[in-house]
């Protein structure tokens, strides 16, 4: 699997915490964990900015995408609300986490709880062509739902 290198640091105060780490050899994603200082509670239908203690400088050319953890999703109904969320290769503060809860209960939220993955991903940047028509294609302008269930 290819690597690329990129440099991390810590949030002051957030030394205590894990860095994120693949959980398994063919992990996409590694776990964000919660820096917060106390419990953070998350009402049904409220959203909560959960800051994660790490700020990272990518190399030119990829990004992070931030994206929702599984099990949160269909144990609790929390999610992201802009989901993935995007950290672009010149951004360096400090990653914090959007979170939902989708759910019916209130969600409480730990220091070092896992609260969403970091995948890093190449980036392609696109430079117009302006033409008068596009290329025909067998879907052509179909839409949503186009093909059936």
């Amino acid at each position: 699997m290819d690597q690329v290198k990129v440099a991390i640091s810590r949030v002051p105060g957030t030394e205590d915490l894990d860095l994120p780490g693949y959980e398994t050899a063919d992990s996409a994603g590694m776990d964000l964990r919660a820096a917060v200082t106390e419990v953070v509670e998350v009402a049904p239908g409220e959203r909560s900015l959960v800051p994660t203690g790490i700020c990272i400088a990518l190399p030119s050319g990829t990004e992070a995408q931030v994206r929702p953890r599984s099990g949160l999703a269909v144990r609790h109904g929390i999610s992201m609300v802009n989901s993935p969320g995007t950290i672009d290769a010149d951004y360096r503060g400090e990653i914090k986490v959007i979170l939902i809860n989708h759910g019916q209960e209130p969600f409480r939220i730990e220091r070092g709880d896992r609260i969403a993955q970091l995948v890093i991903a190449p980036v392609l940047q696109a430079e117009w062509d302006v033409v008068a028509d596009l290329e025909d294609t067998e879907r052509g302008a179909g839409g949503f739902g186009h093909t059936g269930v």
